[in-house]
């Protein structure tokens, strides 16, 4: 690995252990590199995708997505696992009902088998509303908001105030971990209270996710066990959750 790469490298590792590093960090810990060169770097690390450059700086891929990795690259694993789950999940829904579709690779898979009958779907998932396109018989809805271009969905205060207007019957949640103290979580400040809003409007909250997200703790909460009916998983969650699940009358299936 040449310096350009080296440098490069610790560059994305100093903006990940941070989460955000103004310029003048970057500058200081990099003296003997010119200000256009650390600056030609950031741009090119924005283009690979590595860190996100902003003003003044730059935040962890991380930080702003507020999930694990690129819907393009959480898309190709546990591929058995999210059929699974999205194959339970598509049981649950009902005709002639208003839904929350969740952004997400969980979400994408449910909406991929979504069946064609009468349903009114909000979704901020653009990935989501692709698949749905193939359909006749529902009415999707995208949200107006923000692009967040890595998780391919829409975000931001425009986005939970229209969804504070609709009534769903059913709200079908992507999470990025569960840990007891602090319950469902995600890393995006902004993506948590979108997520909280589709609860709150929800007759019936339902939480995809595979066994691998439980045990460990996120940055931003979204809600407890005692906000969700029913959580729809890959049959190998461990005893300890089930047995939280059970305690809060929550359906596992």
């Amino acid at each position: 690995m040449d310096s350009m790469d080296t440098r490069r490298k610790q560059i994305v590792d100093l903006v990940n252990q941070n989460g955000y590093v103004r310029f003048v960090q970057i500058r200081e810990n990099f003296p003997q590199v010119s200000e256009m060169t650390l600056r030609t770097d950031l741009k090119v690390l924005d283009q690979e995708k590595k860190i996100v450059r902003i003003h003044g700086g730059a935040k962890s891929v991380e930080l702003v997505i507020g999930t694990d990795d690129y819907l393009n690259r959480r898309a190709v694993r546990n591929l058995e696992e999210k059929e699974t789950i999205a194959g339970k999940a598509v049981q649950l829904i009902k005709p002639d009902t208003a839904l929350f579709l969740d952004s997400g690779s969980t979400t994408t898979a449910l909406a991929h088998r979504f069946p064609n009958q009468s349903n009114l779907i909000y979704t901020t998932g653009l990935s989501c509303a692709t698949e749905l396109a193939n359909l006749s018989e529902p009415t999707v809805l995208i949200p107006g908001g923000k692009l967040n271009r890595y998780s391919i969905s829409v975000y931001g205060t425009s986005v939970v105030k229209e969804l504070e207007l609709v009534n769903f019957h059913q709200t079908f949640l992507g999470v990025m971990n569960y840990e007891h103290q602090t319950g469902f979580t995600c890393g995006n400040k902004e993506e948590a209270i979108l997520k909280r809003t589709a609860i709150g409007q929800a007759d019936q909250v339902i939480v995809l996710m595979d066994s691998s997200k439980t045990g460990a703790k996120g940055t931003y909460s979204i809600c407890g066990l005692e906000d969700v009916d029913i959580v729809v998983s890959d049959g190998r969650l461990p005893e300890e959750f089930l047995i939280e699940c059970r305690n809060h009358n929550v359906e596992v299936l």
